[in-house]
């Protein structure tokens, strides 16, 4: 049964970042889009983390953290938060709340790794997918550090088009649609039209350019989008 991470967040781009960085330790990432959900998902036997996402006027994360920490089936789930700087305030609700640990944005991939790593069961999923790379041509990707690097040249992606590139990159030279891309990059509860693709498509181009020639992305008339190797590799 492969281990959740339940995010508590209303905010579907982090949400995206976490699960990518979350799926390289084997964990199956679901949203929570509330106190209630999140906690009723702590209830699940797969359960083995929880992701807070701590804004100002946002979630009463503090609140679901000390339901969680009293309850005698849910206190050992790991519970990590996610503050902004200078959230003193929150940070001691937390503390008082039980938190096993917060972490101030921005977000550093390899920091939540080594939290959740550190306060998971010895009966949990070891981590197999820890130095896992996709390479196409002298491309290469990370999914752990959330960032692509050509030779010396590297370059760090926002969230829609760091899934655009590992979907391409999966399967280069193979043409997709936009309804692929669409199925693959996004939240399954968002709308996405035909547009929208186009301009994360043409973001993730420009910042494919700024590594130097090689891989890129050619538009395919009536069909969609590839990744190529200029270079011929």
């Amino acid at each position: 049964m492969e281990p959740v991470a339940i995010v508590c967040s209303q905010d579907a781009e982090l949400y995206i970042i976490l699960k990518y960085i979350l799926d390289v330790d084997g964990y199956d990432t679901v949203l929570a889009g509330n106190v209630e959900e999140a906690a009723e998902r702590t209830r699940e036997p797969s359960a083995a983390a929880v992701i807070l996402d701590c804004r100002p006027s946002g979630l009463p994360v503090a609140r679901l953290c000390a339901q969680l920490k009293q309850d005698q089936t849910t206190r050992a789930i790991p519970v990590v938060a996610l503050i902004a700087p200078g959230a003193e305030d929150q940070h001691i609700a937390l503390l008082k709340a039980g938190v096993d640990d917060s972490l101030i944005r921005p977000l550093v991939p390899s920091k939540l790794l080594f939290s959740l790593r550190s306060k998971r069961s010895t009966g949990a999923r070891s981590n197999v997918h820890a130095h896992h790379v996709l390479h196409f041509g002298d491309t290469q990707m990370r999914p752990d550090s959330f960032r692509v690097r050509r030779g010396e040249s590297e370059v760090q992606l926002g969230a829609i088009e760091f899934r655009l590139l590992r979907h391409l990159l999966e399967q280069p030279r193979q043409v997709f649609s936009r309804a692929d891309l669409i199925a693959r990059a996004w939240p399954n509860n968002i709308y996405v039209d035909a547009r929208t693709v186009d301009v994360h498509v043409s973001r993730l181009r420009k910042s494919l350019q700024k590594l130097g020639p090689g891989v890129s992305i050619r538009t395919v008339r009536s069909a969609g989008y590839m990744l190529d190797d200029t270079t011929g590799c």
